[in-house]
């Protein structure tokens, strides 16, 4: 939609995999999506990763779910449609949306390309659009967006392991920059080796830090040195080790975001495909979608699970 539009035409078939309740039990889903306004651009979902953050919002555990529920901010595909006032993509372009999917846009931190300080943010999934109709998720077909929050994707990067660079990439990517630790030398500390950690690791080393890995896990040491390339490896329950490593001068822990505004995300996409910096993904069809989520919870996967959307997800007659 034009983002100022007070009356926005929701018509546009869709189909997904939505929870209806929290017990996060996800199945087939017709809804619809906007049509595309001018600075709108549509497009086909390819891949969508699974974050645990879809898994918390399905249950509710955060308390402002709403229901139905299509999960899913890590999502990538290929434009079909573009509006009349759409400047920088075309038909054809790999592209994808994270987290957010509209703010503002007149505020200062909107100003300061900071839009998710914004307190007028909108979340790609289980929010609200300015017109009061629901937003749902990457677990679908297809997204209309406002250009402004898409992000373009180079072609050389491969769109499954786009998809969870759009929230795990961007949650450890952007406090390294934000703590000046995105300049070679430097020496870093990985706290836990999860989908998260791992790519806080590869973003590290893409920099130039000598990265050591903590880790409760005595058998990730082999995963984090010989796979992922980090100097050295901690083990948290070694008193030892630990007390060895304890450096006289703390360090301060201010508040900073956990995400990105748009301009830092697609900083962040563009790094990744010059410098070959991409997750480890299992990549699983959607009707397995339950099963991974029950995955999720024992951190049963390595290291971040992809929904092969283009080739599994199939209209319900």
């Amino acid at each position: 939609m034009a983002a100022e539009d007070n009356l926005v035409v929701h018509t546009k078939k869709a189909f997904g995999w939505a929870a209806r309740d929290p017990t996060a039990v996800l199945s087939p889903f017709n809804f619809s999506r906007r049509e595309t306004g001018e600075k709108d651009v549509a497009f086909k979902i390819l891949y969508c990763g699974i974050c645990h953050s879809d898994l918390h919002m399905a249950k509710n555990e955060w308390g402002n779910s709403i229901y139905p529920l299509v999960p899913g901010h890590e999502l990538v595909g290929v434009v079909t449609e573009v509006g009349s006032k759409v400047e920088k993509f075309k038909v054809g372009d790999n592209v994808g949306v994270g987290y957010m999917i509209d703010s503002c846009r007149s505020c200062q931190n909107c100003d300061d390309d900071l839009e998710n300080y914004c307190p007028k943010f909108t979340v790609t999934f289980s929010d609200k659009y300015r017109d009061g109709t629901v937003t749902y998720g990457g677990y679908s077909d297809s997204m209309v967006a406002d250009e402004h929050f898409v992000i373009s994707i180079p072609d050389s990067l491969s769109l499954d392991v786009a998809a969870p660079l759009l929230c795990a990439g961007i949650t450890v990517y952007s406090p390294l920059r934000y703590f000046g630790l995105d300049k070679p030398g430097m020496n870093i500390g990985v706290v836990g080796l999860g989908g998260l950690g791992h790519m806080a690791v590869k973003f590290a080393k893409a920099f130039g830090a000598n990265v050591t890995v903590i880790s409760t896990s005595p058998n990730k040491e082999n995963e984090a040195i010989e796979h992922l390339g980090a100097e050295s490896f901690l083990l948290s329950r070694n008193v030892n080790q630990m007390k060895a490593a304890i450096v006289v001068k703390p360090l301060e822990l201010p508040a900073f975001p956990l995400l990105a505004g748009i301009k830092e995300t697609q900083e962040m996409i563009d790094f990744a495909a010059k410098h070959d910096v991409k997750p480890d993904i299992e990549i699983v069809p959607i009707d397995y979608v339950n099963t991974a989520m029950e995955r999720l919870l024992k951190a049963d996967v390595k290291y971040r699970f992809v929904i092969d959307i283009g080739n599994t997800l199939k209209p319900s007659s």
